[in-house]
């Protein structure tokens, strides 16, 4: 697949009228979350079965996307292709405020259905072709200050919309959706092709990580056995995550485990206690401990307000 360009202002013709990609032509937006999400201390990895968009509002962070390490500050936008493993980890002394929307480039109706984004299974990870359409394109953009008074007042009546709910809710959204793909092509306009950098040890890591992903259920997981996996010295691969993703191996592995948990109270099939064992903690009370300083809330709690989330969707 080839890169997607757009053609500089200076040539003949609006950059409007020159947007002549044929998928641009048929897209037709479905947003399914609009929000905004504010960090003291981030750090972990993502991945989603949706379009990400990421408007970076305040505040510095680490964008690690497919190995190469983008500098995110304020004003810059992400776009990041469903399926593609995205760790972000928080580089700066304030907070970190993202705008945030998932969305399809296409409505269906099987998909429109799906509303955590983060539940990954067999059916999810399976992309539609038309779907694909921005998997070569420059994931960041860096936008004018004129520009992000714009996108922000854009994205706000985005959100007052979706939270809304209204009848026309689905139509309003399409049509913004597109308007927020418009500033994110539009602030690649004269950018360099390549504005990231490789991560060092990424090829150990990427393995690392996927090993930890694979594994994370089994509560004898440690570092000895993920470094002997990846093929280095513990202290060599602690050294990794330390330098490049600011965290230990432990707490990513942590990470991990409460990211599943949160999914599966979320689906509300099993109890803690068995969610507890199937994500790996050797008991209970250190997954609920480890539950509530990481989220804030105990997992009943977590529980209780999707509950009534759902409920009032």
């Amino acid at each position: 697949m080839k890169r997607l360009t757009l053609v500089p202002d200076n040539d003949k013709g609006s950059l409007e009228e020159r947007m002549m990609e044929a998928w641009m032509n048929t897209i037709s937006p479905f947003v399914r979350v609009v929000k905004i999400a504010k960090s003291s201390s981030l750090s972990g990895e993502w991945i989603d079965f949706d379009h990400v968009f990421t408007y970076i509002e305040q505040g510095e962070a680490d964008f690690i996307l497919n190995g190469i390490k983008y500098l995110a500050k304020e004003g810059d936008l992400f776009l990041m292709p469903p399926m593609l493993p995205h760790i972000i980890r928080t580089t700066s002394d304030v907070p970190l405020i993202q705008y945030i929307v998932h969305f399809d480039l296409h409505y269906d109706e099987t998909r429109s259905g799906w509303k955590e984004t983060g539940l990954i299974n067999e059916q999810t990870r399976e992309v539609p072709l038309r779907e694909k359409a921005l998997g070569a394109i420059v994931p960041i953009s860096h936008l004018r200050t004129s520009d992000r008074i714009d996108l922000k007042r854009r994205f706000l009546l985005l959100q007052k919309i979706f939270l809304d709910e209204k009848s026309n809710r689905d139509l309003l959204t399409k049509a913004i959706g597109i308007e927020l793909l418009y500033f994110f092509l539009k602030g690649q306009v004269g950018s360099k092709e390549q504005e990231g950098k490789l991560t060092k040890g990424w090829g150990v890591l990427e393995k690392s990580i996927h090993f930890i992903h694979e594994r994370y259920a089994d509560a004898g997981l440690d570092n000895v056995t993920i470094s002997r996996h990846a093929g280095v010295s513990t202290n060599h691969l602690s050294f990794l995550f330390k330098e490049q993703l600011n965290i230990t191996i432990h707490k990513y592995l942590t990470h991990v485990r409460i990211e599943q948990a949160k999914v599966k109270i979320i689906e509300g099939q099993k109890t803690v206690t068995a969610i507890a064992e199937e994500v790996g903690f050797s008991g209970i009370h250190l997954f609920s401990r480890t539950f509530k300083a990481t989220v804030g809330i105990t997992p009943s709690q977590f529980f209780a307000a999707h509950t009534t989330i759902r409920k009032d969707g």
